[in-house]
């Protein structure tokens, strides 16, 4: 499926940070976790690594000649989909990882989110195959990411039109909140 002319599709830049936290909060709300958002506009303009930007701000309007570069601080890259209006229809927001065994880079795939009435026009395998056409420009080896057991949908799209393939013989695994905190405490 190919998206709808005057699609357009780009690394986000800092002045979509609103945007970012907007599609962000409607995937929340599709998850049923719209109270576990913490993200704000100053954490993820700290935490995303953004593409060069035509203008700095609204008072200094020269253009960014550099983007910025992932880095521990900024592990984030965010990928947003816009329809022929300009309104941001989806965003894949992803970070690189490493395969011991293939000794290879990767993208991890942190959040697919498509607005709900904007499914069903591409949006969503767009976003994934310009993820994938980056992994193997980095002569990558894969493209990975979770999804929710309760998502049928998500997981239907992405066996039956991305071509995944479901990872059943692996558990997913979280450190966070105090027990991260105590864990970091046994490494003094």
């Amino acid at each position: 499926m190919t998206v709808p002319e005057g699609t357009t599709i780009r690394q986000a830049r800092r002045e979509d940070v609103p945007t970012i936290l907007q599609l962000i909060r409607e995937l929340a709300i599709y998850e049923k976790e719209e109270s576990s958002v913490l993200a704000t506009e100053l954490s993820l303009s700290n935490t995303i690594a953004f593409a060069a930007s035509p203008i700095i701000s609204a008072h200094d309007t020269t253009p960014s000649p550099d983007g910025d570069i992932p880095s521990p601080s900024r592990p984030a890259r965010c990928l947003l989909i816009f329809n022929a209006e300009g309104e941001a229809a989806g965003m894949a927001l992803y970070f690189y990882n490493y395969s011991t065994w293939r000794a290879r880079p990767g993208i991890y795939l942190e959040d697919l989110f498509v607005r709900e009435n904007m499914r069903k026009n591409g949006y969503g395998l767009r976003l994934v195959a310009e993820l994938a056409k980056e992994v193997i420009e980095m002569d990558g080896g894969r493209l990975e990411w979770s999804v929710l057991k309760w998502n049928e949908p998500s997981i239907r799209f992405y066996e039956d039109v991305v071509g995944a393939t479901a990872m059943s013989g692996w558990v997913g695994m979280r450190v966070d909140g105090k027990n991260l905190e105590k864990l970091a405490e046994r490494a003094a």
